[in-house]
């Protein structure tokens, strides 16, 4: 099974000189095709810095991150908007675009990269509104649909362009037990049938049993 991600001895600080604060100590990570790995880890322990940085997001200088067989220490932007774009992205906040409605907030997300005609960009975005089972809400705004439908609108979003990994920072945090429920369920279903590899940050210990593999990280350190 392919290695997807491989990080090795990743370190990362924010400020520098006296003012130097590590957030990442020596961070070694591989997570393979298709499979959903966990991070869990007290707040402030480096999850979504250490996300950010295998997304292409924030620039790291010590280590290695490879992802897609690109290494992004030290890389052109290039390189990183290449990678960005075989990344899907699920937020805490959905972040989805308050005038739009949810069939234009998903279909941007492919207008945004892949030159696709308008006709067939819609159709994409309705198969997979209707995939996360909002079939009968594509053309609702953000302030028409519950936070659990919001939050499925950005799974869709996340998910329409078949990338090859989906990242998700607290995917659930702001969602009842049975609307995270609902949603994380959905997103492995999905994920599952076009093989994405998820690696998906969270507090919400109601969740583990989507993952292949729970991993901790406090302080900055992966615990075994």
């Amino acid at each position: 099974m392919s290695v997807l991600i491989d990080v090795r001895n990743l370190d990362f600080s924010f400020g520098s000189g006296e003012l130097e604060q590590p957030v990442l100590k020596n961070v070694s990570i591989s997570i393979h095709k298709s499979e959903i790995v966990l991070m869990t880890g007290p707040s402030g322990s480096g999850k979504t810095t250490l996300l950010t940085v295998i997304g292409g997001l924030r620039n790291a200088l010590k280590g290695s991150v490879k992802v897609l067989d690109q290494q992004l220490i030290n890389s052109t932007e290039q390189v990183k908007v290449t990678i960005r774009r075989q990344i899907g992205y699920i937020f805490q906040q959905h972040n989805l675009l308050k005038s739009l409605t949810a069939l234009q907030n998903v279909s941007m997300a492919i207008e945004l990269f892949d030159g696709m005609p308008e006709k067939e960009r819609l159709d994409r975005a309705a198969e997979m509104l209707k995939s996360v089972g909002l079939g009968d809400r594509i053309n609702y705004k953000p302030g028409q649909l519950s936070g659990g439908q919001c939050q499925r609108v950005s799974i869709a979003r996340a998910l329409v362009r078949k990338p090859k990994i989906v990242l998700a920072d607290e995917p659930t945090a702001s969602l009842d037990k049975q609307s995270g429920q609902e949603a994380v369920s959905i997103l492995k279903q999905l994920a599952r049938e076009l093989g994405t590899t998820i690696l998906l940050v969270t507090h919400d210990y109601r969740i583990l049993d989507i993952a292949d593999r729970v991993v901790e990280l406090e302080d900055g350190v992966i615990k075994t």
